[in-house]
């Protein structure tokens, strides 16, 4: 008897819950991943993070083999390639962790048809998120779309089960042995440039960083955060592992998983939030949307130092500090009055850790129209946020080197108008 493992956004073997419970069936289990190009297609052709999962998956590949195995990695629409795979291989079922997003909704229901007609099961296992879409509800069944009263509950229903591992090398013995092994599918023959242009963070975990979180956080020139967004985004490293971590030393850093498992149950849940305002009467507001101004917002020419920094960072690393997030996605939304989607879709191409949940999540927070959300006539002062948390401008001059001289611009909007005009315009939408 063979089943078939689909890795997707699960990159690891180590603790990851379908691989486990497919290698525990005693059958033997064939490894797969997809370069889905339904996907690829729309990135850029110099897409760091396809060469990060490239990377992975050459590891991956490698870790396979030590046990005898190997991964069979394909390039195509998995939505055609998984049922052929698994009809080939006359496997009797496909064993898959659960993604809560939806595109990947949608894809998992046409594969999981496609299936039934073969006699196949498809079967989801949770593994992205400690508590998945249905576990944390309201008293009358409905989900939460208030943080606080969730995260609440999320802590009382934390118990060692839900952080438990699922030790999938113990099993190993059950992957398919393989003679052959296959070769990676190159970066050039997707059609993508194999340059490395930034540095990926290490997937290890600094337990000092993660013990001082909470006064750390809030300050982008130290190393404050514990920069395993990019791990997390593509499952290379466990949340169970960091929930577990995070229970006994920082309770701020396991407020910062948790805000990931609401994002995570809101998309699933109100899968309208991906494109339109979560409260739909924010989708009232007449934006400016001006080309110039959003632009200078993406190159980091602003005249706000704070805000310059935190996109220059992104442009030239791929990551930006999460203070800095909040107050470059306010900027573009409340000084400059431009789409929150407009900004959302420039980090979506941008962003290493880019993940759909808590990016919509993040950007809906600053504009105001999401859940739980900043309320309208909160509008960050970038002079001031530059002053609590970069007092001594060592991350601006970081990545501003001209900041201080004649070649750095002028501010491109006045705060306090900014700010008149926005709550000004917010109050006229919300009247509507």
């Amino acid at each position: 008897m063979k089943v078939l493992y689909w890795h997707r956004r699960d990159l690891r073997i180590d603790d990851n819950a379908a691989l486990y419970k497919a290698l525990k069936t005693g059958s033997n289990v064939l490894p797969v991943f997809i370069f889905d190009n339904n996907i690829l297609d729309d990135l850029p052709k110099d897409d760091q993070r396809v060469l990060f999962i490239h990377q992975t998956i050459e590891q991956l590949k490698s870790q396979y083999q030590s046990y005898g195995s190997d991964l069979q990695v394909y390039y195509g629409n998995p939505i055609e390639l998984i049922p052929q795979i698994a009809f080939k291989n006359k496997v009797s079922t496909v064993y898959v962790n659960r993604d809560y997003e939806p595109y990947a909704l949608k894809r998992d229901k046409q594969v999981y048809d496609l299936l039934k007609l073969k006699g196949i099961e498809f079967l989801g296992a949770k593994d992205h998120v400690v508590f998945e879409k249905n576990e944390i509800l309201k008293a009358d069944g409905k989900p939460y779309t208030v943080y606080t009263p969730y995260s609440k509950k999320w802590k009382a229903l934390l118990n060692p089960f839900y952080l438990k591992t699922y030790p999938a090398e113990k099993y190993a013995h059950n992957l398919i042995q393989v003679n052959n092994k296959t070769t990676l599918i190159s970066l050039k023959e997707m059609g993508f440039e194999s340059e490395q242009k930034v540095k990926f963070p290490s997937p290890k975990v600094n337990e000092s960083v993660i013990n001082k979180y909470d006064v750390t956080r809030d300050i982008p020139s130290v190393l404050g955060t514990s920069r395993l967004s990019l791990h997390l985004r593509f499952g290379t490293i466990s949340i169970r592992k960091l929930a577990t971590i995070a229970k006994d030393t920082n309770e701020k850093y396991l407020n910062e998983l948790i805000w990931r498992d609401f994002y995570q149950m809101i998309i699933f849940h109100f899968p309208h939030s991906v494109d339109k305002a979560f409260k739909p009467v924010y989708d009232n507001v007449i934006w400016e949307n001006d080309k110039h101004l959003f632009s200078l917002w993406c190159e980091g020419k602003t005249g706000y130092p704070i805000v310059d920094a935190g996109m220059r960072e992104l442009n030239q690393t791929g990551f930006m500090h999460n203070r800095v997030r909040m107050i470059t996605a306010s900027f573009l939304v409340k000084h400059l009055l431009v789409d929150w989607r407009w900004g959302e879709a420039y980090f979506a191409e941008k962003l290493l850790d880019f993940e759909l949940a808590s990016n919509v999540g993040g950007w809906q927070w600053a504009a105001s129209s999401g859940c739980d959300a900043a309320p309208y006539f909160r509008v960050f002062n970038p002079t001031l946020q530059q002053e609590k948390f970069d007092k001594d401008f060592r991350y601006i001059k970081k990545w501003i080197p001209e900041f201080g001289s004649k070649d750095y611009p002028k501010p491109i909007v006045e705060h306090k108008f900014a700010r008149e005009r926005v709550i000004q315009r917010y109050k006229e939408a919300l009247s509507n």
